[in-house]
C-alpha cells in the first residue's frame, strides 16, 4: 500500500530539547511519541501539566490529538485527563499533557520519558445548519448506557 499524500507539520523545540523531538517507534505506528521536558511527580488523584518542549504549526483543517500511552495506563494507572486533548491549527504555544495518576503511589516522570502520543488528523469541512426538527432514529434520545449494560 502506498501513501497518496503527505502532510507537512512544522515544529520547533524548546531550547535544549532537540533530543525530545516527536518520533514514531515504528514506521507503521499511528502516533508520534511525546516526551517530558522536565521531571514531574504525579501524586495519586491529582492532575498535573507535563511540558513537552514541543511547539507545532498544523495546516488548516488539521488537528493534533494527545492521547494516553497504553503501557503507562496498564502498568501505572496514568492517563491523559482530557483525552484526547485537541490541539487546534492556530495554537502556537508549547504542547503540554494534562496527566492524572489514578494509582495509589506517587509516579515520577523524568525528562525524556514518553508520556503521551500524538496523532495528526485531517478534519472535514463541516457546515452546521440549525433546523426546527431532527429526523427520527431507532436510538432516539437514549444515551449513557441505553444500548446495553452500563
Amino acid at each position: 500500500m502506498t501513501i497518496t499524500s503527505k502532510v507537512t507539520v512544522r515544529f520547533k523545540m524548546f531550547e535544549g530539547c532537540n533530543d525530545l523531538a516527536p518520533k514514531k517507534a515504528h514506521l507503521d505506528d499511528a502516533a508520534f511519541d511525546i516526551m517530558a521536558r522536565e521531571g514531574v511527580t504525579l501524586e495519586p488523584g491529582i492532575s498535573k501539566l507535563v511540558p513537552t518542549g514541543l511547539f507545532i504549526e498544523l495546516p488548516i483543517h488539521y488537528e493534533a490529538q494527545i492521547r494516553p500511552r497504553s503501557g503507562l495506563a496498564i502498568k501505572h494507572n496514568l492517563t491523559v485527563t482530557n483525552s484526547p486533548g485537541t490541539i487546534d491549527a492556530g495554537y502556537r504555544g508549547e504542547v503540554c499533557v494534562i496527566m492524572l495518576n489514578a494509582g495509589r503511589e506517587n509516579y515520577h516522570i523524568k525528562r525524556g520519558d514518553r508520556v503521551a502520543q500524538m496523532v495528526i488528523s485531517k478534519l472535514p469541512e463541516v457546515e452546521m445548519i440549525q433546523v426546527e426538527e431532527l429526523s427520527t432514529s431507532k436510538r432516539g434520545a437514549g444515551g449513557f448506557g441505553s444500548t446495553g449494560k452500563a
